[in-house]
């Protein structure tokens, strides 16, 4: 199965598994609560998958990498105590809490949150002396003497043996205990999760015209070469910061994350061509409604990939536009929720309190902070909401150092001042939105002129049509074109891969 499918199942067992009855008990005693074992090659995304699963299921996570672990840490270290049985007092060995488990009591007592989701990584390639207790781990949910808290789901993963020389197979009696999920790389499930997390343009654009080179592991005599779905994602991360830093990655440095020098030698000639087509063609100008003529007769003889890489530069532009015009909605609506609480609260504060206005304000910025500081420490925030709620607190910040500015007032003044900061804000909302309204409509204005009905229009408006932040504001927002196109092009391009479809059929039966 591919991650995403993998994911659906790991958010349905969670439930299941933490489904009470009536009586408040779990549905499915822990002995029946098999643990999942998921089995896929390494950087394929199985770590990520389950910070989203229990993100999304409001649980806590604990994640360990068990080869970086001894038997001493993952078991306890041993003590002896003295016992009385019978008639003699005897000496006995006991074990110390497994560093394991104590972390999941400390995961509990630092989020509030009773239930969570255990994640061990690459449990089928462990020490000789550690694997005894990796099966007694899935079998009877210990590690040593201590269970595993209640209201806790185990969730393991492996690498097959052709990906680690150190895979340890199983028994029949440990598999007979699990829930195995056995999962290959999918570069189109892998794309909608990157366009949701702003993977870099240029790599999703290399990719479409390259999907071979997405994952490949490959070992011969000179050694093995790799590059997988992580390295995409780190090295994505890392051209962005280097963009804002004025710095350009050379293939060295690309070869350090792609880490098949045929694919880095490849995506590093394509990532030239890349900056240089956003430079020559002016994208900035293109989304300002002002093309240079000469970019129109440049297309007419340009390569297809070319023009790709164009649509792709364009559609990177837009989501810039677009996620901010979202962060500013977003902030707006969290300040305006949070200005509302402040009336109530303003509204029982007595009037003879010295800057009794400002103190409380400043109290309620106090206690969500604090609040997204325990989201944070449970891992339910994702990097967007993160940075939704610190831009909002900042924002909040700064409206509180304008009322201590405005020195002792009423909580009548104090709200009207207060209220007048949000209207600011609210007018950086609405600019950032006609900002991204203005650009796509000067998106389509090039788009029209420069391709008509072809095939890159279709690749433009599928894109708006998948990528989450597009999406998003043009559910929020509107625009005529893009409806329009979406109904009309898109569905004939459907009928024409149709009509290949039943031709090719045809060809196969001998045209009967």
């Amino acid at each position: 199965m591919n991650i995403k499918r993998a994911k659906e199942e790991i958010q349905h067992t969670v439930k299941a598994y933490l489904a009470k009855d009536e009586l408040g008990e779990y549905a499915i005693p822990a002995i029946r609560q098999r643990p999942i074992l998921l089995m896929g090659p390494p950087g394929i995304g199985k770590t990520q998958v389950m910070e989203q699963v229990a993100r999304e299921c409001g649980v806590a996570l604990v994640a360990y990498t068990i080869t970086h672990h001894t038997r001493q840490s993952a078991v306890g270290l041993p003590f002896i105590r003295q016992r009385h049985y019978g008639d003699k007092d005897v000496s006995v060995t006991e074990y110390t809490m497994s560093e394991i488990i104590a972390s999941i009591y400390a995961k509990m007592e630092a989020t509030g949150l009773q239930e969570g989701i255990l994640f061990i990584d690459e449990i089928n390639c462990v020490s000789e002396t550690l694997a005894p207790t990796m099966l007694q781990f899935l079998q009877c949910k210990t590690f040593g003497n201590q269970a595993v808290p209640r209201g806790w789901v185990i969730v393991a993963a492996g690498n097959p043996p052709e990906y680690n020389k150190s895979v340890r197979d199983f028994d029949i009696v440990t598999l007979d205990r699990v829930r195995r999920m056995d999962i290959e790389p999918d570069l189109p499930v892998w794309k909608d999760y990157a366009r949701a997390v702003g993977i870099h343009s240029a790599i999703l654009s290399y990719l479409e015209l390259h999907p071979q080179n997405f994952y490949q592991i490959n070992a011969d005599v000179e050694g093995t070469r790799f590059v997988t779905a992580r390295g995409w994602e780190d090295l994505s991360n890392l051209l962005d910061t280097y963009e804002k830093l004025g710095l350009q990655a050379d293939e060295e440095l690309i070869g350090e994350y792609i880490q098949h020098p045929k694919i880095a030698e490849d995506f590093s000639a394509y990532l030239d061509l890349y900056y240089k087509y956003r430079d020559d063609y002016g994208v900035e100008d293109i989304l300002a409604g002002t093309v240079k003529p000469a970019v129109y007769a440049r297309l007419l003889n340009a390569p297809f990939d070319e023009r790709l890489s164009l649509v792709s530069l364009i559609l990177a532009g837009l989501d810039t536009r677009f996620a901010a015009s979202r962060q500013a909605d977003a902030v707006a609506d969290a300040c305006y929720a949070f200005l509302r609480e402040t009336k109530q609260a303003l509204a029982t504060l007595p009037e003879d309190i010295p800057d009794g206005s400002v103190e409380l304000f400043e109290q309620q910025i106090t206690d969500r902070e604090a609040e997204t500081q325990r989201l944070r420490t449970a891992s339910l925030l994702d990097k967007q909401q993160l940075r939704y709620r610190l831009r909002t607190e900042a924002e909040l910040r700064r409206w509180a150092a304008e009322l201590r500015h405005a020195g002792a007032v009423g909580t009548k003044e104090a709200f009207d001042l207060l209220r007048d900061q949000f209207r600011s804000l609210a007018g950086d909302r609405d600019a950032a939105q006609n900002a991204a309204s203005a650009a796509l409509e000067a998106a389509f204005d090039f788009m029209e002129q420069a391709f008509g009905e072809g095939q890159e229009m279709v690749v433009f408006v599928t894109e708006l049509t998948v990528r989450p932040a597009a999406h998003d504001f043009l559910t929020e927002n509107g625009c005529e074109r893009y409806f329009r196109y979406n109904k009309d092009l898109l569905l004939d391009h459907r009928k024409a891969a149709l009509q290949q479809e039943l031709a090719a059929e045809e060809n196969r039966h001998g045209g009967i």
